[in-house]
């Protein structure tokens, strides 16, 4: 591989570098490892504690440190035999053998591109929303701990999402502050002549230049496109200005630069990755682009083309619901993509137009991203049990008389860094029970070490943990309320609310209405007398963002605004503005218990509630997303009876009746039930367990284990025989498929008999073939599960030719006789070697 190589910035004339030892500061610095292994903290807080503390940004702390303080520490013999092992520490990270390595030192893979709208790696790079970029942060980091071969692809944007503040009427304002990326973790990717690594898309009249940035993630690169080019017009500079900002328009262009600009890009570094991997429909003209660059190479057309790469990809979906698909507008399409469909990919625009529609000759329909990833993947999954299926049921409609339940979408439940939401101190407890390398060997003891843990151990870590959360809670407050021009005696009062021995609570997320983040303002006096009882006190910390479009989501802010502002509530709720990821990690790390209250089944995971559980905070919340398959009363508390419902006000009505319940009978009397020691027995045991059981299962490292055994692997492999020989056997694939569809119309079944004799059945059919081979089929018996068990699938087998028939067979079946026979129904299906079917032909013809 031909990779051209990193270098510093546009100002790196500026920096330092004659000064011996700035080199390794700059390879610590420039590591986003730095956000989950805090080895060299102290040495970034040494050289500069005020500005350390307030970005938490390494590369910034570099770069505003003055020469003779640089020239100074590292003269500092103490201090450069701490650089010099931190470094030697990191780059002996970055090459041992992990746990890929270990497991499959065989494998066919060897590199994933993995594409994402968004990366919540650290606070240090803000090009994050919530949960999409969250899931792909925490996943490119347990790809370097585990050694998988990873590289991300995204965007870096020049002003990232939005920053949130709060007006004097609790109206949330959105601050737009512009990404210097001089003064971001990232460096500029150069051709081996030094000359700037650029980008040229086409576009409707005029082309967009994108420069190509790196971001090193311990052992994993992440790439960056951006269209903040001096050669670009300065409305096309603003293409990737922000983050789900703009119209369908923008959006369109953005995920154009993500999708096409980015296996380009991957094509002109010489990487050659087996699989793509799409988290979330976004990036879904990858697919496309992958097909055109496997066209140029190898001479195929586009739908041998197509069907060779697709076995490559993996189409990650979290959404829940079909409005949440990115969809555009045919004109949009064809204006932006028409002249690429009919010169690069050489297909019609109704053959494009089609490929992200339910129905190809509906002109009306628009078109939708998901369904573009699910015709160029290989395989689909969901992000929890119960969003694969509602994924099924969502994506039903593209598979016709198919079975929900075999509608073709899996599931791997997200997971989170632990690595990165874990305390300080958390980190001791886990690293004294169960060891150092916990979340790298897939380690089952885990569960037997943490129970080990003493109550009163357990109980010291808890109580400190929240004096650390109040701590860090008065002065964020303090400071949202003096940069908001509030009295000076109001600000003070800040940083005395709030008691680390009372039971708090956290809420924190997007300010969605499908979230309910006022489900617990249902009754505001009920809320106010729980929170203000005078021997039994609760305190609640709130935190989120509404989208800048979303008038709904701001004014549930205003709300909960309103409602602190009230005299005898202010002293027991507080709202901290711009929820970001270093908010996340205190309050994650602090609060005795998480609530989530989500309309089932709208979230399709949520990783929120994942943070604490290494942190000993308890969740409570909606048996939804992640929570409906975690859930057990020894773990935490559940809301709802885990049923989707249709009236949603009384549903709400009900649930905040049950809300306040579970607080008021459970949750609250628990905290306060103490021993002689003070120790809260029970609360204790409930901690521990879900320590215990759920953060090894619902760690980041187990799901980028199971993504690689469950579809790297098998995708790297279909990927490499689809496509030997120049692509023939993908070519072969399409001929077969064509074949079949041309005949399909005349295939029918003839006469049945069953005969029931000594407990079995047997079961026989006619099938009439016309012009099909009968390899080409497959020939099943089928009953609908019982009782909400698994369909029953029986293979028929032919067993002789019809008399008279030029392709008609009789195909046979015994089984016991353990269902009536009026169960069950004869099918037949595409039958192809290595295809997967119904999503690569969803072709089916039933008996009845």
């Amino acid at each position: 591989m031909n990779e051209p190589t990193p270098s510093g910035h546009p100002k790196e004339l500026l920096l330092p570098t004659d000064i011996e030892g700035f080199d390794s500061l700059a390879e610590l610095a420039l590591d986003m490892r730095s956000s989950w292994n805090h080895a060299a903290d102290p040495v970034w807080r040494q050289l500069d504690p005020e500005l350390w503390a307030l970005t938490r940004n390494p590369w910034v702390v570099l770069q505003t440190v003055s020469r003779e303080k640089l020239q100074n520490v590292l003269a500092e013999p103490v201090f450069r035999k701490n650089l010099d092992d931190l470094v030697q520490t990191r780059r002996d990270a970055v090459n041992a053998p992990a746990w890929f390595q270990q497991a499959h030192p065989q494998s066919p893979l060897s590199c994933v591109a993995y594409f994402s709208m968004e990366y919540m790696l650290s606070e240090a790079l803000p090009i994050y929303s919530g949960g999409l970029g969250n899931v792909a942060g925490d996943q490119l980091k347990a790809a370097s701990d585990l050694g998988v071969p990873v590289i991300g692809v995204g965007l870096l944007y020049q002003q990232g999402y939005f920053r949130q503040e709060i007006d004097n009427d609790g109206m949330q304002q959105a601050r737009f502050p512009y990404n210097d990326p001089g003064q971001l973790p990232i460096t500029p990717l150069r051709k081996p002549d030094g000359e700037w690594l650029r980008l040229e898309i086409v576009l409707p009249g005029y082309s967009v230049w994108l420069r190509a940035w790196q971001v090193q993630v311990g052992r994993v690169k992440l790439y960056l496109l951006d269209s903040n080019d001096a050669a670009n017009y300065p409305a096309h500079r603003g293409i990737t200005s922000e983050l789900y900002g703009g119209g369908p328009e923008l959006r369109l262009k953005q995920e154009m630069l993500l999708g096409i600009g980015g296996w380009r890009l991957l094509q002109a570094l010489g990487i050659r990755p087996e699989v793509c991997h799409l988290n979330e429909g976004h990036a879904a003209f990858a697919v496309l682009e992958r097909a055109c660059s496997f066209m140029q190479a190898n001479g195929q057309p586009f739908e041998a083309a197509l069907a060779a790469t697709r076995a490559g990809n993996l189409f990650t979906t979290h959404t829940a619901v079909a409005a949440g698909f990115d969809r555009f507008e045919p004109a949009l399409i064809e204006q932006y993509l028409g002249w690429y469909a009919e010169h690069k990919l050489g297909i019609t625009r109704h053959d494009l137009l089609a490929l992200g529609r339910q129905d190809p000759n509906d002109p009306s329909e628009p078109f939708n991203m998901a369904y573009l990833a699910i015709r160029g993947s290989g395989a689909v999954n969901g992000v929890s049990s119960l969003h694969g299926r509602v994924s099924r049921h969502l994506f039903a409609p593209l598979f016709p008389r198919w079975p929900v339940a075999e509608v073709p979408v899996s599931h791997v439940t997200n997971g989170v860094h632990m690595p990165t939401w874990d305390s300080a101190a958390a980190d001791t407890l886990w690293t004294e029970a169960c060891g150092k390398a916990r979340w790298l060997d897939g380690s089952v003891s885990l569960e037997q070490d943490i129970r080990r843990i003493t109550d009163d151990r357990l109980w010291e870590f808890r109580a400190a943990a929240s004096a650390s959360l109040i701590g860090y809670a008065r002065e964020r407050l303090f400071r949202q309320l003096t940069a908001a021009g509030a009295p000076s005696g109001t600000a003070a009062e800040a940083r005395h609310l709030f008691d680390c021995n009372t039971l708090t609570l956290g809420f924190a997320r997007r300010f969605a209405s499908y979230k309910r983040p006022n489900l617990l303002l249902h009754d505001p006096e009920r809320l106010l007398r729980l929170l203000t009882n005078p021997q039994r006190p609760v305190q609640l910390i709130i935190a989120g963002k509404a989208h800048p479009a979303d008038l709904a989501g701001q004014a549930l802010i205003q709300q909960w605004i309103h409602f602190i502002s009230r005299p005898e509530a202010r002293p027991h709720v507080i709202f901290l503005s711009d929820y970001d990821m270093h908010l996340t990690e205190y309050l994650v790390q602090g609060v005795d218990v998480w609530l989530n209250t989500p309309r089932r089944p709208w979230e399709a995971c949520g990783t929120s509630g994942m943070k604490v559980l290494v942190n000993g905070g308890i969740n409570l919340s909606e048996l939804d997303g992640w929570w409906a398959e975690a859930y057990t009363p020894d773990v935490g508390w559940a809301l709802g009876d885990g049923l989707e419902h249709d009236d949603d006000l009384a549903l709400d009505a009900a649930e905040a009746e049950a809300l306040y319940q579970l607080l008021e009978r459970e949750v609250i009397p628990e905290f306060y039930t103490r021993d002689e020691q003070g120790i809260p027995g029970a609360w204790v045991a409930r901690m521990r367990e879900s320590m215990a059981q759920l953060t090894p299962r619902y760690s980041s490292n187990r799901a980028v284990r199971e993504y690689t055994e469950q579809h790297y692997l098998p995708a790297a492999s279909a990927y490499l025989t689809r496509t030997a020989d120049r692509g023939v056997p993908g070519a072969q694939m399409v001929k077969a498929r064509n074949a079949l569809a041309r005949g399909w119309p005349a295939l029918r079944f003839g006469e049945s008999k069953w005969e029931s004799a000594g407990g079995q059945h047997v079961f026989e059919i006619q099938l009439y073939l016309d012009d099909i081979d009968p390899q080409a089929v497959q020939v099943e018996l089928y009953a609908n599960g019982v009782d909400g068990g698994s369909s029953v699938r029986i293979p028929m087998q032919r067993v002789r030719q019809l008399v008279g028939a030029a392709n008609g067979y009789a195909y046979r079946v015994e089984m016991p006789a353990d269902r009536p026979v009026t169960d069950y129904t004869a099918r037949l299906l595409p039958n192809y070697d290595g295809v997967t079917v119904p999503l690569e032909d969803a072709h089916i013809l039933w008996q009845r």
